[in-house]
């Protein structure tokens, strides 16, 4: 086949590496390494490779302007051995290869392209959901545009004109902004904590030291655990006020968060009184660097409050950061030091990416990315850059008219659903001094805004060729929020997020090594990652995560209050609770006792149609499966619904049980937690395990009330728990009455009167 290709892609291929041309070929976009941030830039252009490309072997002559050539990358210049000649026959025959893309492949393949923001009124919008690329939002990064619309200018979709605005090598600091990350000011905690050196001795000592712990009582949060690995165990005690100077937050927040936080504050707006109680004391930890848990952030109550609080430590933190890297160029330029002074100059990591921030839905991630505009911009006239901001709205903000009016359900749940509930998203920011850049490239980006989901898709798994982690290795901080919403997502997305965090990169993306830290270049970075981790319950999983990912060298700080009253106190119906222990040899052999327990200790007291209309409330859709296989190996009169369930097999299954057509019904927890249906019939309840969410115990007890036909008598409602159940029984029962659960061996039976 001939040459079909215009002339500006055989161009622009000429000029690509080996690497280049695989990244295109795979990912439909240059890698984000090669953004160029020279002061005259060569605008990107975006062009599909054939699949033959794949197997040449050459690199580019030379790139398509001069560049400034530092020492390490002339020491890898050195390791290249393929020659000019090879180099330009291949780079001939992958041109000729490349421009042979027909029209009808590219038709087929367009469901992976990413499309731009301009093509959404023209194309399919399932096209967008099935991309997996490595910009910095699955439907495309910076609007690139799918293969077969060369008409459109690079301009719509590469925000070329903002990239030396955002580039840390390329810009300094301006003298209003003043240096306040400079090495001598040691009283910044910023400072402190980033130029803190470990040694080898204390790195491996880690490993066998046992964890100290200190317990303290704070006025708001109340029971605290401190804890750490190191040696050196400090505690403090929060000071009734706190001074807006005293946290060296960094320009111009000073003056701008007394006005974005004064929705949660009560009187006139007073410098000593710009946190509430709950983010004062937060603040003083996060601003500390130490680790936190905090097991008490609800939707309903604080949510809010707590992401105002959170925002406000990453922006002071990225720009204290960029201050510093931006200081540092500034006084290199005017020192005109030599290479053996590039020492004093460590002032980043391996990556650019210092935050990562993860959330659940959209919704949350366009409310933290306006808390960081109007904390850049407060009540000032001048108002910040934000690129790409019409965008965003449009692919992160909500329709009110979407949900329909008649939707009833409880408070708790009009709060966490919100606005847009897409879980599949991830989006690069970049901040410098008063501008925003969003959808930046990752590689380019000092914060990443991305649902577990969303990062799943680009971390990829093992033997995985479209993966990369690399922009995972110099998080400085990290945050969790709304951890319990991801319990009834995938838990195991985020347990891949975690070991891949802080490890070394596979590629060097540009970086200049004597700028790098040192013990980032040691591959420490995950002593010196915060991680601020917010939820709404104690759960073992969570803790699992906090205990063993968590290893800052300045300590962990937990909030370990415990539940006095329980759920069951909310229970409103006259119901007998009959709690049946079992026993389990170990951890691992819970799931395997719990079903054996069940099959012959429970299921045979209901089999006779009397014990009819019973529901199975099942928390784990793997022992749902399994229950529901079972089911039907014995043929018993059964319906199930679950998260996957159709909405007209839902009716069905409700219908029937309503009926009593159907005697028993099994119930996932992640259905009643994504649709809060009420199950009407039910006459009989099992909790096969515990619920999660507390609440969920009273919501599904009253559910009985719902065709109350005078057999309130014969209501029955049995929980089965085992040792390992401690957190959520005391979550149900309350901390006291679960103490003394545990302690015996007896089955509990407790009747709850209805009354509150």
């Amino acid at each position: 086949m001939g040459k079909r290709g215009s002339r500006s892609q055989s161009q622009l291929l000429s000029n690509l590496t080996k690497k280049q041309k695989k990244h295109l070929r795979d990912f439909g976009e240059e890698h984000p390494f090669y953004d160029r941030v020279s002061g005259k830039e060569a605008k990107p252009q975006i062009c599909q490779l054939s699949e033959s490309s794949d197997g040449s072997n050459s690199e580019s002559e030379s790139e398509s302007e001069p560049e400034q050539v530092s020492g390490y990358h002339k020491l890898l210049a050195s390791l290249k051995n393929v020659s000019e000649e090879e180099e330009e026959e291949e780079e001939e025959e992958e041109e000729e290869e490349d421009s042979v893309v027909d029209d009808a492949e590219m038709n087929n393949e367009s469901a992976d392209d990413d499309v731009s923001v301009e093509e959404e009124t023209a194309t399919a919008s399932t096209k967008m959901q099935e991309n997996v690329t490595l910009s910095a939002d699955p439907e495309g990064q910076d609007g690139d545009e799918p293969p077969g619309t060369s008409d459109k200018s690079p301009e719509e979709f590469t925000d070329a004109k903002h990239e030396s605005l955002f580039s840390l090598e390329t810009n300094f600091l301006e003298e209003e902004s003043g240096d306040n990350c400079s090495p001598k000011v040691s009283q910044d905690p910023f400072v402190q904590h980033v130029n803190k050196e470990l040694k080898e001795k204390e790195i491996q000592a880690v490993a066998t030291n046992p964890k100290t712990t200190h317990q303290l009582k704070w006025p708001i949060l109340g029971q605290i655990v401190f804890s750490s690995k190191f040696q050196k165990l400090e505690t403090f005690k929060p000071p009734k006020d706190i001074d807006l100077k005293s946290v060296h937050l960094q320009k111009p927040l000073e003056s701008t968060w007394t006005k974005t936080n004064s929705q949660f504050l009560s009187g006139p707006p007073k410098s000593n009184s710009s946190f509430t109680p709950l983010q004062k004391e937060l603040f003083l930890i996060m601003n500390s660097y130490r680790d936190l848990f905090y097991p008490e952030r609800t939707a309903l109550k604080n949510g809010e409050e707590i992401r105002h609080v959170y925002c406000l430590h990453v922006i002071n933190h990225v720009l204290k950061a960029n201050a510093q890297v931006l200081g540092n160029n500034s006084r290199r330029r005017s020192q005109k030091l030599g290479v053996g002074d590039d020492d004093d100059f460590r002032d980043q990591g391996l990556t650019r990416p210092k935050v990562l921030i993860l959330v659940p839905f959209r919704e949350a991630a366009l409310r933290v990315v306006q808390l960081f505009i109007s904390l850049l911009e407060g009540d000032s006239k001048k108002k910040i850059i934000v690129s790409n901001k019409k965008r965003f709205q449009g692919e992160y903000g909500s329709d009110p008219e979407e949900r329909p009016p008649n939707l009833k359900r409880p408070e708790d749940y009009e709060a966490v659903f919100m606005g847009n509930i897409d879980d599949h998203f991830r989006i690069g920011v970049a901040i410098l001094q008063r501008s925003i850049r969003l959808y930046a490239p990752f590689y380019s980006s000092d914060i990443l805004i991305a649902s577990p989901l969303g990062l799943r898709t680009i971390i990829g798994g093992e033997g995985e060729k479209k993966r990369d982690f690399d922009f995972l290795s110099s998080i400085e901080l990290l945050i969790i929020d709304q951890a319990d919403i991801y319990l009834m997502q995938n838990w195991e997305h985020v347990l891949h997020l975690m070991n891949h965090m802080n490890l070394l990169p596979l590629d060097s993306h540009g970086v200049d090594f004597s700028r790098v830290r040192m013990w980032s270049l040691n591959n420490w970075s995950k002593y010196y990652r915060q991680t601020l981790l917010f939820g709404a319950l104690q759960d073992a999983q969570i803790n699992s995560v906090f205990n063993k990912y968590c290893v800052n060298l300045q300590g962990q700080v937990a909030v370990r209050n415990v539940p006095l009253t329980g759920s069951i106190s909310h229970v409103l119906v006259q119901l007998p609770h009959v709690f049946q222990r079992m026993e389990a040899e170990n951890l691992a052999s819970v799931i395997d006792s719990r079903f054996n327990f069940f099959v012959n200790k429970i299921l045979p007291q209901y089999r006779d149609a009397v014990m009819s209309h019973t529901l199975i409330y099942v928390p784990s859709y793997f022992d749902f499966v399994r229950l529901r296989n079972y089911f039907k190996k014995e043929e018993l009169n059964f319906t199930h619904i679950c998260e996957y369930t159709q909405k007209s097999g839902v009716s069905r299954a409700r219908h029937f049980f309503l009926k009593g057509e159907k005697q028993f019904l099994l119930l996932t927890e992640r259905f009643h937690f994504y649709k809060r249906y009420t199950i009407k019939g039910i006459r009989n309840l099992i909790f096969y395990e515990l619920p999660t969410y507390p609440h969920f115990y009273s919501e599904i007890c009253n559910m009985l009330k719902a065709t109350s036909r005078g057999e309130e008598a014969t209501w029955t409602c049995t929980v089965l728990y085992s040792k390992y159940d401690a957190q959520r029984l005391a979550a149900v029962v309350g901390v006291e009455r679960a103490a003394q659960m545990l302690q015996s061996k007896k089955n509990v039976h407790l009747f709850i009167t209805g009354e509150k």
